[in-house]
């Protein structure tokens, strides 16, 4: 007969309605098999759960201890981690000057739904490398279908959004921040002889694509001293990144003179957005000058003495100051555009550069697109890397899953990603859409902001940015 105190079984009560709750939450059913142990552990008693605190070496206790709080800890933090909040630290200046370098976030997974963990076990805290050990911090068996449970909304226009990086699916471990494709691509143009692009059929176009490829990606292999190995990681192992959405599904998006377009209609450009330009001065600026503008010292970093030239990013209102101090600026020009060495779809000739680009229509779940030789490279990643078709093309005609076809029906929507430093940052332009489940939360607000540029002493501690809502930055 099962002795237990009315104050076991309430709290056994508890426990088991909120663990239900979660199961529902989650729609997953296999954690049932949970119950048993936790009816054990507050009712029956049979597993020795606490053995050893009646252990009579006080050695044994104190080590077990200190083993317990840090399960339970390492517990905690993987269930947290994985399905409410995370936290992230921007480490680039793609996002300046809205989010700056050495800004610590709190993103919560429960805005757009947490995912279910395509690779349940894996290291809490680490992304896909164990550090120290430089080895992986997860195991690839099991591996579980994309699933994500109810959230608070959805992905919205102008969110500032943290995601998988897309194409960090396979990766040349030397070069890991390096986008393997484009890579694979640029190295087969070198090995090639030039060819006029502009003058092909498709047909031919993307003959000559697959070969750059084919070429560059043995280079890539048989290169390991510059390269590294490739490897291929799981979808929610994949490099954190963090953009604004400037597309959703089923709009048309494109850049025209640096200003976004969608269905046609101009997108609100972020307050704080960035280009690139010439600064003309009489000399090197002054620092404090700068940091009052909030130059950064990455962005002072390309100057030209010998014809005091500056080529940096500001802001609107970085560069009317800059044209007010006559004293130090001759004179300010754009920057000119180009591809900046490639944009995507990287195996198709489009002519497109950063600040005129596409159009381009953003994929959406259960829209159908036509498939030409024209369109293909737009979709081919989408369909075969992120939907997981086979597409082959053969004389001319589109396959799919051994199927030839003119048409295809995408399964999950997409996004297009961009960071408000325009003309410093890696996003969609060059590697295109953001599938659905690349997603991985919203940032709520910045809980900790650092200056690289500063010491301790000297203002490192940005005091006016911390707990500062990102919904605010607009």
């Amino acid at each position: 007969m099962i002795q237990a105190s009315r104050k076991q079984w309430i709290k056994f009560g508890v426990v088991t309605v909120l663990y239900l709750i979660f199961l529902v939450w989650l729609r997953s059913w296999l954690g049932l098999i949970v119950l048993p142990f936790i009816f054990d552990a507050y009712i029956t008693h049979k597993i020795p759960w606490t053995w050893w605190k009646k252990s009579k070496n006080p050695t044994v206790r104190g080590i077990m201890g200190w083993v317990d709080a840090i399960v339970f800890a390492l517990v905690a933090v993987y269930f947290v981690n994985l399905y409410f909040f995370q936290n992230y630290v921007i480490p680039s200046s793609s996002l300046e000057k809205s989010l700056l370098v050495g800004d610590y976030l709190f993103v919560s997974k429960m805005s757009y739904g947490a995912r279910i963990p395509q690779t349940p076990l894996h290291m809490p805290l680490t992304q896909h490398t164990l550090p120290v050990f430089n080895c992986k911090s997860y195991l690839e068996w099991p591996a579980w279908d994309y699933k994500r449970v109810g959230g608070l909304g959805e992905v919205q226009l102008n969110d500032i959004v943290v995601f998988n990086f897309p194409a960090g699916d396979s990766v040349a471990t030397g070069v890991p921040a390096e986008d393997l494709y484009r890579l694979s691509y640029q190295a087969g143009k070198e090995l090639s002889q030039p060819i006029d692009l502009s003058a092909l059929t498709p047909e031919q176009e993307r003959t000559v694509y697959d070969l750059y490829y084919a070429m560059g990606r043995k280079y890539i292999d048989e290169n390991p001293q510059l390269y590294g190995k490739v490897i291929t990681r799981p979808v929610d192992r994949r490099e954190n990144y963090v953009k604004r959405c400037v597309g959703l599904p089923g709009q048309t998006l494109e850049i025209k003179n640096r200003i976004i377009y969608l269905d046609g209609k101009p997108n609100k450009e972020p307050d704080n957005v960035q280009y690139r330009y010439l600064v003309h001065t009489n000399g090197m600026l002054p620092e404090d000058f700068c940091h009052e503008l909030g130059i950064s010292q990455e962005d002072l970093m390309a100057y030209y003495p010998e014809e005091s030239v500056y080529n940096m990013p500001l802001t609107a209102q970085a560069k009317a100051a800059l044209e007010n101090r006559k004293d130090l600026v001759v004179a300010i020009e754009n920057v000119p555009d180009d591809d900046a060495g490639g944009l995507y779809p990287v195996n198709k000739h489009t002519g497109w550069t950063c600040d005129n680009y596409g159009p381009v229509w953003i994929p959406k779940k259960g829209e159908t697109v036509t498939l030409t030789l024209e369109n293909l490279p737009i979709y081919e990643r989408p369909i075969r890397n992120y939907e997981g078709n086979d597409l082959q093309v053969k004389d001319g005609k589109i396959y799919i899953n051994g199927q030839e076809t003119d048409k295809y029906t995408f399964k999950m929507d997409y996004y297009w990603m961009m960071g408000d430093n325009r003309h410093n940052s890696a996003d969609s332009r060059f590697w295109g859409f953001v599938p659905e489940d690349h997603i991985v939360g919203k940032p709520i607000f910045i809980w900790l902001s650092l200056d690289p540029d500063r010491g301790w002493t000297d203002g490192k501690i940005r005091w006016n940015r911390l707990f500062k809502f990102v919904d605010n930055i607009k």
